[in-house]
């Protein structure tokens, strides 16, 4: 009962974020936006490319929806409604999310087109860069919870989130949530306007369908990771549990989704030169910091 209530939760989200998404890139509503986009294309013939290496075209997308589904069944949404509470749940998203990177570069070289292969390189490049800022804050915030396990870790935060105990991790985590999302400025994978869709460019009617519904799960689930990590999951006043994590899973959604649209799309080189000159340096600085602080404060 409790996994079929989290699937349900992850389609509502999943929703929701697509709402979001037609809200921030045409800056109108349309809360009826998603259906009737999947409808249209449920409703298309399901193009395949010539000469396609058909597993790797066929499993793509839907591994990349299970690589979402995998990561949120670790994160808890309220006390007691958790899908898998592993004593390592923590390391579990880390390691559920390393499948994004094989769906994309299987998405790149199973249509054996131009465009999609270099589409599915680039992401293999963007997680040489992101990678790393992905483990370091969970390290972090598991020292302070003392604990891999993610209701301990939104235990742990009960006198003050780590949004403010820890907010170089946070930034660091942010960086590459939105990375492992391929979201604006890091959609270097689809990179709209250069390789005319990228990986999912060759994909037509209900395999794309499945690709965008794979997109915004994983936003949804990356979302509500940070919050799990960072900004307290289901704890505040009043409200349900779940009412506070919701509200603050979207938000996060939201400010990712808005967040690239004011800042042009980096360059694979620039990207790496970024993460592992001042990220990874950063990530290192807010294990020390959080570290001494725990020796010092407790």
């Amino acid at each position: 009962m409790t996994t079929l209530l989290m699937v349900l939760v992850l389609l509502a989200g999943a929703y929701l974020v697509a709402v979001l998404e037609g809200w921030v890139s045409t800056g109108r509503l349309r809360p009826a936006g998603p259906i009737l986009s999947a409808v249209a294309l449920l409703g298309r013939e399901s193009l395949l490319p010539r000469k396609p290496d058909r597993i790797f075209f066929e499993v793509a997308p839907p591994l990349l929806l299970v690589s979402a589904v995998l990561a949120f069944a670790v994160l808890p949404l309220s006390p007691g409604l958790i899908a898998a509470d592993l004593a390592t749940g923590a390391l579990f998203v880390n390691a559920a999310l390393a499948f994004v990177m094989v769906a994309l570069l299987m998405a790149g070289w199973g249509p054996d087109g131009a465009y999609a292969m270099v589409g599915g390189f680039r992401f293999l490049g963007q997680l040489v860069a992101y990678s790393m800022l992905i483990v370091m804050p969970i390290t972090a915030v598991a020292m302070r919870a003392e604990s891999l396990v993610t209701t301990a870790v939104v235990e742990s935060q009960a006198a003050l989130p780590n949004a403010v105990y820890q907010p170089f991790g946070l930034a660091a985590f942010l960086v590459a949530a939105m990375a492992v999302c391929f979201l604006p400025p890091f959609d270097l994978p689809t990179a709209p306007g250069e390789l005319a869709g990228g990986v999912m460019a060759e994909y037509t009617g209900w395999r794309l369908a499945v690709m965008r519904l794979a997109r915004a799960a994983l936003v949804f689930t990356v979302a509500a990771s940070v919050t799990v990590f960072y900004l307290g999951g289901w704890l505040g006043p009043v409200l349900p549990p779940w009412a506070w994590n919701a509200i603050k899973t979207l938000l996060v959604a939201a400010a990712m989704l808005l967040a690239g649209r004011f800042v042009p799309r980096l360059r694979e080189e620039h990207l790496l030169a970024w993460c592992w000159k001042i990220g990874i340096p950063l990530a290192l600085f807010n294990i020390f910091y959080v570290g001494v602080l725990l020796l010092v404060v407790g």
